[in-house]
């Protein structure tokens, strides 16, 4: 196999997530919320390797013609904002107006996030809130909050992908990859877990899904604030 074809196979493996986002929203359709997540966590595990793979076998040179960064952009609008914030309407978790709320803010600045030229960081991390709703909106079925929380939580994440906040991504972040990539994994699975168990509130996985995430929102910030130590 060439070098070209290897190329166009990462292109053909993130082009997967695109299936695994029409099988989510079929199952959201169907208001089967936990094989919905089931699918967005597979969708997640695709989007956290394919990068690696792509730089690996560099994309760019090999296979052109097909542009990776805007494959991945489509499919993480659809899996990291369309289908949760349309999840998180239809649960009834944010009733009334505060779901109106939630999708129109959701879904309008993650679009506009997503096609801002400054969202990397020369660290490779992100500036700004870099999205991720998939990820709010599991922990907000997982430990279902009350309404208030999760509405104030939605507007200050919104305002988060505009500030001049740092967030990290688990893989190409190298100031504590070592944590944050073992951290990611584990978010993965605790998320994988709680959906497999339908949100059971006694699941010691919502404990993990919690914890997990609260590290990934806030290592960047944290990283802003303690200082590089000298070599």
């Amino acid at each position: 196999m060439t070098k070209e074809h290897k190329a166009y196979f990462v292109h053909l493996f993130t082009a997967t997530g695109a299936v695994f986002a029409m099988l989510a929203l079929l199952s959201a359709v169907e208001q089967a919320w936990s094989v919905m997540f089931l699918w967005l966590v597979v969708a997640f595990f695709v989007d956290g390797i394919d990068g690696p793979l792509a730089r690996h076998f560099d994309v760019k040179s090999n296979a052109p013609q097909i542009d990776g960064v805007l494959l991945d952009l489509i499919i993480d609008y659809l899996t990291y904002v369309f289908i949760p914030a349309y999840a998180l309407f239809k649960s009834g978790l944010l009733p009334g107006w505060t779901g109106w709320i939630a999708i129109i803010v959701i879904t309008f600045a993650s679009a506009l996030y997503f096609a801002d030229t400054r969202m990397k960081t020369q660290d490779n991390s992100f500036l700004g809130f870099p999205g991720c709703w998939n990820m709010v909106v599991i922990v907000y079925f997982a430990l279902q909050p009350n309404f208030w929380i999760m509405l104030a939580g939605v507007v200050l994440l919104a305002l988060a992908m505009f500030a001049p906040l740092k967030f990290i991504h688990p893989v190409r972040t190298e100031r504590w990859r070592t944590l944050s990539l073992p951290i990611a994994l584990a978010w993965t699975f605790f998320a994988g877990w709680a959906a497999w168990v339908d949100f059971d509130s006694q699941s010691w996985a919502h404990w993990g899904l919690g914890l997990t995430t609260l590290y990934l929102l806030f290592a960047g910030i944290a990283q802003q604030i303690i200082p590089v130590r000298a070599k």
